[in-house]
């Protein structure tokens, strides 16, 4: 069956599959960018129609803060990179200590554990929004960039957990038994062998992570809905729903938002494959 070869009428077919899956998914992306780099009267008058000129005012008004005539996405991006990637750190620093632990130590109550890792995950964030509010009311932590950095941390560790714990588990013993031998204890172990193996596995985690600290939305609102310098870039999106706001100043604050997270896939990129394949083996 390995020899067999596509015939011409196939190839073609899988051609015609592919650019309308690329159509279909990229179109509406596209469409946006062009209506984002038009003028708005240009495009009240004619939606469909294609951008005589680049005409990027409408990001320099979503960017620019609202003393100056704009609507501060450009702070609202900043604070979520800064939440986003301060909640990477920490996740991943907790996590690459509790996953190895949970994938190789033997110890009493283990598969227990396991299991509540997972059952904390499924929780829905709701359920949890009132005790993590009240904690943080008693620590002085609400309404700060910080507090929100504290619940973020607290709800991506348990995913982060599960999955480097899968990662974990697919790694060779035998090298780390080699490494045992040698002499190595068991901080040198992680950082200079397991790390090093682990390390598209660990990317991978980190992007999830980041993904999820970058979109998250109701904790945002929660915690920050009264401060407005400290909002984050969903809830900057989310002002500029409103009827007034340009439609071609929504989209480009849309692609602005949506810019840093292309980019950290792209750089990225080989490691995620890598990384979702390694997991897969388990």
């Amino acid at each position: 069956m390995s020899g067999i070869r596509p015939t011409r009428a196939a190839r073609v077919g899988r051609a015609v599959v592919v650019v309308v899956a690329l159509l279909w998914s990229l179109g509406p992306v596209l469409y946006g960018v062009l209506l984002s780099v038009r003028p708005y009267g240009e495009v009240v008058r004619d939606p469909l129609g294609l951008p005589s000129g680049l005409e990027l005012s409408a990001f320099t008004t979503a960017m620019r803060d609202e003393a100056d005539g704009g609507f501060g996405l450009g702070r609202f991006v900043l604070n979520s990179l800064g939440v986003a990637v301060g909640t990477v750190a920490l996740s991943i620093l907790v996590c690459v200590l509790g996953a190895y632990a949970a994938a190789r130590l033997r110890y009493r109550g283990r598969a227990l554990t396991n299991g509540i890792i997972l059952a904390v995950y499924l929780f829905p964030g709701i359920v949890l929004a009132v005790p993590k509010f009240v904690i943080l009311s008693r620590l002085g932590l609400t309404s700060t960039l910080v507090g929100l950095l504290v619940v973020y941390v607290a709800a991506t560790v348990p995913v982060a957990l599960y999955m480097m714990r899968n990662f974990f588990l697919a790694l060779p013993q035998s090298v780390e038994e080699a490494a045992i031998m040698d002499g190595c204890t068991l901080p040198q172990l992680l950082v200079r062998v397991v790390l090093p193996i682990a390390i598209p596995g660990v990317v991978a985690t980190a992007i999830y992570v980041f993904m999820i600290a970058w979109n998250e939305y109701f904790y945002a609102l929660l915690f920050l809905v009264q401060h407005r310098d400290l909002w984050t870039a969903p809830l900057g999106i989310a002002q500029l729903g409103d009827f007034q706001v340009p439609v071609t100043v929504l989209l480009a604050g849309s692609i602005a938002v949506t810019v840093p997270v292309v980019i950290v896939f792209f750089l990225a990129q080989r490691y995620i494959v890598s990384g979702l394949v390694q997991g897969a083996e388990r």
